[in-house]
């Protein structure tokens, strides 16, 4: 049976998200031009700008897949307990290794991200809101009060730091390094 237009750009759009994954870890943002990602994904730089408009927009699309499947899982152990190193353990072990497909790289094309709208203007408050986004998140679930953007900003900041440690020697920072880091963090913060 012949599929459908609609199975047809879902299948495209999976094949594009796939193939920037794999280019873009491996070449970085600068690297993967929208050729080499449309030919990775055996489709036409057309059928790339057709479901995203842009590179920019692939990337933040991928990104944007694996942030919300990770913060799905976040979620749903955040809702199963109370206890914050639970839940602490849960933030860490989802950020460092995401459930979704290929989320091993997703960090890493974070920082990639970061550096491309670090270099581009255009890119810059896409990526400021999705901090920002991040930061009220977090912020709302750890804090005491339920709303603590700072708190947000610096777990954030703590977790990237640890991961890019992790990333290099994992021996060093140890899960248990990173949630008595998390912990201290939060120990250190009044209210």
């Amino acid at each position: 049976m012949a599929k459908s237009q609609q199975e047809r750009r879902a299948e495209t759009r999976e094949r594009l998200l796939a193939a920037a994954r794999d280019v873009i870890a491996e070449r970085g943002v600068a690297g993967a031009s929208v050729d080499a990602l449309a030919e990775a994904a055996d489709r036409t730089s057309g059928a790339l700008y057709a479901q995203f408009g842009s590179k920019d927009g692939l990337l933040l699309a991928l990104l944007d897949h694996w942030k919300d499947a990770a913060a799905v899982a976040i979620a749903a152990d955040f809702s199963s307990t109370d206890e914050i190193d639970e839940r602490l353990s849960s933030l860490w072990r989802n950020f460092v290794d995401p459930p979704a497909e290929g989320g091993d790289a997703w960090v890493l094309l974070e920082h990639e991200l970061w550096l491309y709208a670090c270099r581009t203007p255009t890119a810059r408050a896409h990526v400021a809101a999705r901090y920002e986004s991040a930061r009220r998140g977090l912020g709302s679930e750890l804090s005491a009060s339920g709303a603590d953007s700072a708190l947000g900003t610096l777990l954030i900041a703590l977790m990237i730091g640890l991961e890019m440690q992790h990333r290099l020697d994992p021996d060093a920072v140890t899960d248990e390094v990173a949630l008595a880091g998390l912990r201290a963090l939060l120990a250190a913060l009044p209210g």
